[in-house]
């Protein structure tokens, strides 16, 4: 019996990190759905939730002036949801044309995103985050896909920036972003991909559907194309550069918060992994948003199982040789400076570690109805940021 858990977890890893990428690879070559895509200027509304950001917001706003967009045809609208740091003073004390400031008594991001969106008057509505800047033709990028009819959303290209020092703990998040790219862009050949991210994407103002409290807003609001019978693709010359985070802790505590609101999204938009209604789709969602949130519990399995096989042959005793290496590493990670070879190295099985922990927790607070409606964005003081794999020619 120990020996059936011991494989069937390690199936279960295998299929979540190797199997599914490569059947995506192999579904990309062999089912092919292409969507037009052209120049295309529709009216666009820029929504920015905003609380307590105004170490952020003014590079926002600078950033979107650098925009190649018509600026009679993009409204940007800075809703900000119970500031108390100057945040509104500084969005009022600006002239920035279409830019307007929707102020709002704390409420919480999802009922200030709703509020926005009640005001937009853009055919297409495009969401972001305070601290996410945007390349010069982001925007003309992400509406392009939506001049063909099935396109009901489109999904940007989120890069996390590259520290300008020797310090730089975001490889791990990288690594990871790299990964997740090359899997939206095998999903988005051949059919939809399974989510945007917050930072850059945008959908038709018809296809929105109010965000219920306790999700996460990106997951719900893309779905929802899908579901109502569109595509969502992937732009990936929309690119849009984060900060990586610069304390784990902070990091841990924000992909708790966001995992335990996307599980809770699945859980109410559960009628999209039904495959007979929702075809390979359904499967891209179990996979990549269920099965890997639950990746702790077969690696606890194994965890547990292969010291008790170690007798019993050379693959047990390669399974807990492999996992002393793969868990010290990630100690070594968490422990040692950011800086030099090494803890680059070793940053990858942190942050591997650090997200199946977070899942744990999250997963938790799923199974005894716990939900998180706090938001308190923590933010460092603005820097000039470079992205990782982006050159200076395509910066804004």
């Amino acid at each position: 019996m120990t020996a059936v858990l011991f494989f069937f977890a390690l199936a279960v890893l295998a299929y979540a990190y190797l199997g599914f990428p490569i059947l995506l690879l192999a579904r990309s070559r062999l089912v092919r759905r292409p969507h037009r895509s052209g120049d295309y200027e529709p009216t666009v509304s820029l929504i920015i939730c905003a609380h307590n950001e105004v170490t952020s917001i003014g590079e926002k706003l600078e950033n979107i002036r650098q925009l190649d967009y018509p600026s009679d045809r993009l409204e940007v609208i800075v809703a900000s949801d119970g500031s108390t740091d100057g945040t509104d003073d500084l969005v009022r004390g600006r002239s920035d044309p279409g830019v307007r400031l929707l102020s709002l008594p704390r409420l919480g991001k999802i009922p200030t995103l709703n509020a926005a969106v009640a005001e937009a008057r853009g055919e297409i509505l495009v969401f972001s985050d305070a601290n996410s800047m945007y390349e010069r033709s982001a925007i003309r990028a992400l509406v392009r896909p939506f001049v063909d009819s099935r396109v009901g959303g489109v999904a940007g290209d989120q890069r996390y920036a590259k520290a300008a020092s020797v310090v730089d703990e975001g490889e791990g998040e990288r690594a990871y972003w790299n990964i997740d790219r090359k899997l939206k862009q095998w999903q988005s050949v051949s059919g939809s991909v399974t989510s945007s991210t917050g930072a850059i994407h945008a959908v038709r103002r018809s296809l929105f559907r109010v965000v219920p409290s306790g999700v996460t807003d990106d997951f719900w609001i893309s779905t929802n194309v899908v579901a109502q019978g569109t595509r969502l693709v992937f732009a990936g010359d929309a690119i849009a550069i984060e900060p990586a985070a610069s304390s784990t802790g902070l990091e841990f505590d924000r992909k708790v918060r966001v995992m335990t609101r996307g599980l809770r999204g699945v859980w109410l938009m559960r009628e999209l992994l039904d495959p007979f209604r929702h075809g390979f789709y359904s499967v891209q969602l179990m996979s990549h948003k269920v099965l890997r949130r639950l990746v702790f519990v077969p690696l606890a399995v194994l965890a547990v199982t292969a010291p008790l096989l170690w007798a019993d042959g050379m693959i047990f005793r390669l399974a807990t040789l492999g996992q002393c290496a793969l868990y010290g590493a990630a100690a070594l990670g968490g422990l040692i400076p950011s800086r030099g070879r090494v803890s680059r190295i070793a940053s990858i099985p942190f942050f591997f570690c650090m997200v199946n922990a977070a899942a744990a927790v999250a997963t938790a607070n799923l199974l005894r109805g716990k939900t998180i409606e706090s938001w308190e964005p923590r933010r460092e003081a603005a820097a000039p940021r470079a992205a990782d794999g982006v050159s200076g020619e395509q910066r804004a």
